[in-house]
């Protein structure tokens, strides 16, 4: 079995619109979450969202691209792009070169070869429903509605598999091809099943991850009818792990790594940001909404079992933490039941508390910054964590924290009882 690195990391979400601007804020502990302004929210009693600002999709799309895509599918292109320069497999590492070059049928003479081999697998839970939403407004709520005509683009242009299948054209990758969508764990199952690609010799290349643009009414209005989302009208409105926690608040982005066999890695001499080590994929058989800790156990079991790792040798986890109350409940559960007493000394943090919940894109956002922390030496906290509930009792990083890790496992957990774990080590080599 082979080794499987990760050698570029794009991203565009609450936090900034790079992975250098996300980090610099997650690091310090610094919110990315605001009050609802993708449309007319002061009716509703859910005002908080996790905005991408600031971001222009002309900087990676033609034209008739933006227009004939979904954000969902602009954000995961403009993560991709950026992955895939930052991994050396363009000649020409600045991402500037495609708000140039970029055309109508997105091919770029300055592609590496090494890419048409390769595979796309990109997650997402709620796919192109931004668009779905607009264009029934004005079918059914303009004047002269029986005549608005539906765009041809709409169902192409909204399917999950759209964030691949762009992807995949946009860098000339002609091998496997997958959109996943497996709720909120879907970012960290692309991860996980690229892992398995590249460890049992099917691939040498995969980008690998999520991308989320959920922002709309009906989206606010469904989880909030649900009773998920927080009614916080400020940015403590995520507050993982706290006694007063009322639940997460929605948000959007995506982030893309590329996920690389060891061997390769080291021949082309590119930088390894860590290794994914260990990868669990469980359900919990169990309610449609309501979390197992059994389950969640027994993925994180399963990662470190695939990693050749013990409770012992991790140094830090990176909770799902969404800030739910029965949510975080169950994943201190999880923890304890995992770890045993190990649990109440190894550092957890949730990197939600900041960004809020991208759903699909969370995932893999947060393997992205669990290995720069790895990578730094320290962790990034949980912040708006004041008053511990009583039955959320472990380590939370509340504060930035300098560490030594070389093991840490990333929590990734979805509505059906879907989860998805992986287990992640500091580069040795």
């Amino acid at each position: 079995m082979r080794r499987v690195v990760v050698t570029g990391i794009g991203a565009v979400g609450p936090l900034g619109n790079s992975l250098d601007e996300c980090w610099k804020s997650a690091k310090v502990g610094r919110s990315g979450l605001g009050r609802i302004t993708r449309f007319d929210a002061s009716a509703l009693k859910w005002k908080m969202a996790g905005e991408v600002k600031g971001f222009e999709a002309s900087g990676y799309l033609s034209r008739k691209d933006i227009i004939r895509l979904d954000p969902f599918a602009h954000y995961a292109v403009a993560a991709a792009l950026m992955a895939a320069a930052d991994a050396r497999l363009t000649s020409d590492p600045d991402i500037n070169f495609y708000r140039n070059t970029a055309d109508e049928n997105g091919s770029n003479a300055k592609r590496s070869a090494y890419l048409s081999s390769a595979g796309v697998i990109i997650g997402s839970s709620r796919g192109g429903i931004c668009t779905i939403e607009k264009a029934l407004e004005k079918k059914f709520n303009c004047s002269g509605a029986s005549s608005h005509r539906i765009s041809a683009f709409l169902m192409p242009s909204t399917t999950v598999s759209m964030a691949s299948s762009y992807v995949a054209r946009k860098l000339g990758i002609k091998g496997y091809c997958l959109g996943l969508s497996n709720a909120c764990a879907s970012g960290s199952n692309a991860i996980g099943e690229g892992y398995r690609m590249i460890k049992t010799g099917y691939s040498d290349l995969m980008l690998c991850g999520g991308a989320e643009a959920p922002l709309c009414r009906i989206c606010i209005e469904g989880y909030g009818s649900s009773g998920t989302l927080s009614k916080v009208s400020d940015s403590s409105a995520s507050r993982p792990f706290d006694r007063s926690r009322d639940g997460f608040v929605l948000s959007e982005g995506a982030c893309i790594l590329v996920l690389e066999n060891l061997e390769s890695a080291l021949k082309r001499g590119v930088r390894i940001y860590g290794e994914v080590a260990g990868y669990g994929n469980t359900n919990d058989a169990y309610h449609q909404i309501m979390p197992s800790a059994e389950g969640e156990m027994r993925a994180m079991r399963m990662a470190m079992e695939e990693a050749g790792v013990k409770p012992a040798d991790i140094d830090f986890v990176s909770a799902h933490g969404t800030s739910t109350q029965l949510g975080d409940k169950t994943e201190t559960q999880a923890i304890k039941m995992c770890f045993g007493k190990r649990a109440y000394s190894v550092p957890v943090s949730s990197v939600k508390s900041m960004t809020g919940h991208m759903l699909s894109a969370s995932g893999a956002f947060e393997v992205a910054l669990t290995m720069l922390c790895m990578r730094e030496a320290i962790i990034s906290p949980t912040i708006n964590l004041k008053e511990r509930d009583p039955e959320c009792d472990l380590d939370y990083v509340t504060k930035p924290r300098r560490a030594d890790i070389e093991f840490s496992v990333s929590n990734s957990f979805g509505f059906g009882g879907v989860n998805a774990v992986l287990v992640l080590r500091r580069p040795d080599f």
